[in-house]
This record gives C-alpha cells, structure tokens and sequence, in this order.
C-alpha cells in the first residue's frame, strides 16, 4: 500500500519534462514535441518556398524546385493539423493547435490556387503571411503562457 501512495506522489509531483497526457514538451512547457517537429517541418518547407520563389525569376529549375515544394509545404501543413488532433483528442492536449493547424492548411489550400492561377500580387504576400505565422509558432508563442 504504501508503494502505491509514493507511486502516485512522485509521478504526480513532477512531471520531467513531459505533458500530463505523457507526450513529451520542451523545457517552457509549450505544445507536445511531435507537434513542434511537425511546425519545425512546416516552416522549412514555407522558407524553401520563398527561396524557389526568387528562383523562379533567375534559374530555369527554379519553377520545377518551386512546385515540388509546394507539395511538400502542403504535406507538412497536414501533417501539422494531423499531429495537433493527435496531441488533442487520444492525448488529451489543448485544442489550441488544431486551430492555428487550420488556419495555416487553409492558407496553404489558398496558396496552391492562387499559384496555379498566376496571381502572384496575392500569392507572394500570403506566402509571407504564412511563413510569419509559422514562425511564430516555432519560437514559442503558445509556449509563452506556460511562463506565467
């Protein structure tokens, strides 16, 4: 009896490092690691964009390089949303990036329209849009509140 009390206050008491859900989370106490490497995922594939965009206008594989990524930068955004409905529903997680997952798939769905079409005075603008919002949730704007 008394190693089943001492159990439960010690895992109950810290922690370590992971989320009561036991998905493990950096040191701020932000969102679970699978869904942090999904964003990291994310906003490379959203900063390779923007450079196969400027190859665009100066190398004749720059259009190749800018629609393969494009296709990885749509399979990161959903692998994003996948890994967020992950930490949330079995894991028990904040609902919290599933919503920034969807706004950013969204956006991504927006983006592959706009880019076929050749509307390149909104395309661009979103892309950066885009990128900005990614990188927010890298450095750790949902992390932030933990810190209180």
């Amino acid at each position: 009896m008394t190693n089943g009390t001492t159990s439960g206050t010690i895992t109950g008491a810290g922690g370590g490092g992971t989320s009561r859900t036991g998905g493990v989370t950096g040191r701020t106490g932000g969102w679970p690691a699978f869904v942090r490497v999904a964003v990291v995922l994310q906003t490379v594939a959203l900063l390779f964009q923007a450079v196969t965009a400027g190859l665009l206008l100066s190398a004749s594989y720059g259009e190749t390089l800018h629609g393969v990524g494009a296709r990885v930068m749509y399979g990161a955004s959903m692998l994003y949303l996948l890994a967020a409905v992950l930490a949330w529903r079995p894991g028990g997680g904040s609902p919290r990036p599933i919503a920034h997952a969807t706004v950013l798939l969204l956006l991504a769905s927006l983006q592959v329209v706009l880019g076929i079409a050749h509307v390149p005075s909104v395309h661009v603008p979103l892309g950066v849009l885009m990128f900005t919002l990614s990188v927010l949730d890298l450095v750790g704007v949902p992390g932030r509140r933990a810190r209180r």
